[in-house]
């Protein structure tokens, strides 16, 4: 449910403004991110860490006995909105997805804060924080703390921690040939925000990016509780095709993804066809399109749909073909409407890649 947008006062800027990429699109490219991380998955880690960096999985996770391990992660982000309690609301709902991807359940928040404190006023700053806080308590947990600075663009997020299971942690790492791949929320969230920071976004749209980016993927525990669930990731800035590659590296197969039943938001085709894409899909191509294979005549909107980074985005599950209905199921309880089986994994006759059918 939306809550009603308050104005900012009239000599601050657009929060939007402020950014120079929103949301999970300015994460950095995956190209980049490669270089500067090459050297941090032959770094000796203790037995108890179960994940860490070595698959660039969504969540560290380390054993604390037989029965639990604790989830950490962190995310924040500029602005992908210019209503500060909606900016707060997505950041933190984005941030807690990690710990649900894992297959764990969020019992604490730490928050982090960066805001040019000599342009926005403190109402603003505390509509930011309190969107999160809103979040937080939507999810059941408190928001324990956490640290503040000055900053020249205006960054929020949060510090997540969870619990799981450790038989129940779920990897982008498990994959298995046969799976089904699902997932959980529509695409379009970047093309909405490019057109949105145009002023080319409709209250329709912004309803439908509102509500998606503020959902959180709650289902993530009881979906790894199921057996037949294998590996599971959430779709954020690198776009479905780079988390994709993600289960596909990790895994050591194949990915092919039936483009049709990808489901997509209300009006996202369109606007990406009036070229209502961002700067990021075209930096998550360059950084893994040589390993992704894409039918012929596929046109230049759907490639950017492909690789539209997401701000918490959804859930991609890869599970037996048998397990399928039952997640299905565990979505759509959960009110996710659009959820829908999208791929499959194979065998890997090289190094492992994404098709597109």
């Amino acid at each position: 449910m939306l809550s009603p947008v308050e104005p900012l006062p009239a000599t601050e800027p657009r929060l939007t403004s402020l950014s120079h990429g929103g949301g999970c699109g300015c994460k950095v490219a995956p190209g980049v991110l490669n270089e500067i991380l090459r050297d941090t998955a032959s770094m000796a880690v203790p037995p108890q860490l179960l994940v860490g960096v070595q698959t660039a999985d969504d969540a560290a996770v380390y054993r604390l006995n037989d029965d639990q391990a604790l989830v950490a992660t962190t995310d924040f982000f500029m602005p992908i909105v210019d209503d500060p309690f909606e900016f707060g609301r997505i950041a933190a709902t984005n941030a807690i997805s990690d710990v649900y991807a894992m297959g764990g359940t969020p019992i604490l928040a730490l928050a982090l804060v960066g805001m040019p404190v000599k342009v926005l006023s403190t109402r603003t700053i505390g509509r930011i924080l309190e969107g999160g806080r809103a979040v937080c308590a939507t999810a059941g947990i408190p928001v324990a703390g956490g640290h503040t600075i000055d900053s020249v663009e205006a960054i929020y997020g949060l510090v997540a921690i969870g619990l799981v299971h450790p038989a129940r942690v779920k990897r982008n790492a498990e994959a298995q040939i046969g799976d089904r791949l699902v997932l959980g929320k529509p695409l379009g969230v970047g093309v909405m925000s490019a057109a949105l920071k145009k002023d080319r976004l409709g209250a329709d749209g912004y309803a439908w990016m509102i509500a998606t980016t503020t959902q959180l993927n709650t289902p993530g525990p009881e979906l790894a509780a199921l057996p037949g669930v294998h590996a599971m990731t959430d779709v954020t800035g690198f776009g479905l095709a780079g988390h994709a590659l993600e289960i596909a590296r990790g895994s050591g197969v194949d990915v092919a993804l039936d483009w049709a039943r990808v489901p997509l938001l209300p009006g996202v085709r369109q606007l990406a066809e009036q070229g209502f894409v961002t700067g990021a899909s075209g930096r998550n191509w360059a950084g893994y399109g040589a390993e992704v294979d894409l039918p012929e005549g596929f046109a230049a909107p759907e490639q950017a749909l492909l690789t539209d980074p997401q701000t918490s985005g959804g859930l991609l599950v890869s599970c037996a073909q048998g397990a399928v209905a039952d997640v299905l199921a565990i979505f759509k309880r959960r009110g996710f409407e659009a959820a829908a089986e999208i791929g499959a994994v194979a065998s890997a006759q090289g190094a492992p890649r994404l098709v597109v059918r």
